[in-house]
């Protein structure tokens, strides 16, 4: 299930976390925000609910290639997770966050 780890905010600036909602506790704590939503994307591309996922259900994009999404910018394809027999991209978007968006909803930009 992607979506496993979330990222939480703290009082400050460096004390973001990432909380893994299968073993119910923290994965990654004082973080900036854009550690914590790194650390969790790279763990969704590790882990799904059941535990480690298994190599023939990732594969990396390198380097990262433009998406769209609805015929609008979506931001930078970097790998994708097989989920329930779906391909599902990681995708950064502008703001330097990750989406997880069904292969169905994606297609190559040609600039962004």
């Amino acid at each position: 299930m992607v979506g496993r780890f979330n990222v939480r905010s703290g009082s400050g600036d460096a004390d973001w976390s990432v909380w893994d909602n299968a073993a119910n506790g923290n994965r990654g704590s004082g973080l900036s925000e854009d550690a914590a939503h790194r650390l969790a994307a790279d763990l969704e591309l590790q882990y799904d609910v059941y535990g480690p996922r298994s190599p023939d259900k990732v594969r990396r994009v390198d380097p990262p290639k433009p998406v769209e999404k609805a015929w609008q910018p979506a931001g930078f394809l970097d790998a994708w997770v097989q989920e329930q027999g779906t391909w599902v991209g990681r995708v950064r978007g502008p703001d330097g966050k990750f989406m997880w968006i069904p292969q169905s909803e994606l297609r190559q930009a040609e600039q962004f």
